[in-house]
C-alpha cells in the first residue's frame, strides 16, 4: 500500500472530527445567544443561574447524542432506553424557561443532525421573537392588585369603611376579619385593584385619618412579576 492509499483510508476520520467539532461548537455559540437573550428578558424574582447553564450544556448534550446516533436506529433505541431510566425531577415554575429549555435542546438537535442551517434560523428567529415580544410587552396586565391590612375598634362602622375603599379602588373583597386584642378591634384584609396608581397613597392616609385605625399597610403585586 502506498502513500495515497494511506492518505485516503485515513481521510475519512480528520473529517468526520471535524464536523463533529463544528456541530458541537455551533451548538454552543447558538445556546449561548439564546442564554444572552433569556438573561436580558428575565422578568421576576426568582432568577437562577443554573437554569442559564442548563441552556446551554444541554445543548452539548444533544448535539452530542445526534453524532452519536448518527443513521443507526439501533444507537437511537439504546439511547433512549438509557435517558428512559434517567429521572428530571426538577420542576420549572415559569413555562417561558422551559421553552428556552427546549430551544437549547432544539439547536443541540439540528446542530448534531447536520441541519446548520436549520439550526441557526431558528435560533435567531426565537431570540428575535423573545426580544419582540418582550419589548412589545405582548400578553402582559397592568391592573394593580394589593392586600390591604388595617385594624379598627370592634364597634367601628363597617359600611363607612366599605364607602371609603370604593371610593379609592376599582374593586374591593373582603379576604378576611377576625378579632384583635381579646375582641377589642377587629383586623380587616381586603384585596383592593387600582384604576389610578396614585390613589394608592391616598387611601392609605384615609385609612389612617379613620378614628382608632392602627397597623395600616399596603401590599402590591404586580401581575407581571411572580414573587
Amino acid at each position: 500500500m502506498n502513500a495515497a492509499d494511506l492518505w485516503s483510508s485515513g481521510l475519512g476520520e480528520p473529517l468526520a472530527l471535524r464536523a463533529a467539532a463544528l456541530s458541537l461548537l455551533l451548538a454552543f455559540g447558538l445556546t449561548q445567544a439564546i442564554a444572552a437573550v433569556y438573561v436580558w428578558t428575565f422578568r421576576g424574582m426568582s432568577y437562577s443561574q443554573g437554569l442559564v447553564h442548563s441552556i446551554v450544556l444541554g445543548s452539548i448534550i444533544a448535539c452530542t447524542l445526534m453524532l452519536a446516533i448518527g443513521g443507526s436506529i439501533a444507537a437511537g433505541l439504546g439511547i433512549a432506553g438509557g435517558l428512559a431510566i434517567v429521572r428530571f425531577r426538577t420542576a420549572l415554575r415559569d413555562p417561558r424557561d422551559m421553552m428556552f429549555v427546549f430551544a437549547g435542546l432544539g439547536a443541540g438537535i439540528a446542530s448534531g443532525l447536520g441541519a446548520h442551517a436549520a439550526a441557526i434560523c431558528g435560533a435567531a428567529l426565537f431570540c428575535f421573537a423573545v426580544a419582540s415580544l418582550t419589548w412589545v410587552e405582548f400578553g402582559s396586565s397592568h391592573r394593580l392588585d394589593g392586600l390591604l391590612r388595617f385594624q379598627l375598634p370592634a364597634d367601628a362602622d363597617e359600611s363607612a369603611v366599605m364607602a371609603l375603599l370604593r371610593r379609592y379602588t376599582s374593586f374591593v373583597a373582603l379576604v378576611t376579619l377576625r378579632e384583635v386584642a381579646q375582641g377589642a378591634a377587629m383586623e380587616h384584609a381586603y384585596q383592593v385593584r387600582f384604576a389610578d396608581p396614585r390613589r394608592r397613597v391616598a387611601l392609605v392616609r384615609a385609612i389612617e385619618a379613620l378614628p382608632g385605625a392602627q397597623d395600616v399597610s399596603l401590599l402590591l403585586q404586580e401581575p407581571t412579576v411572580e414573587l
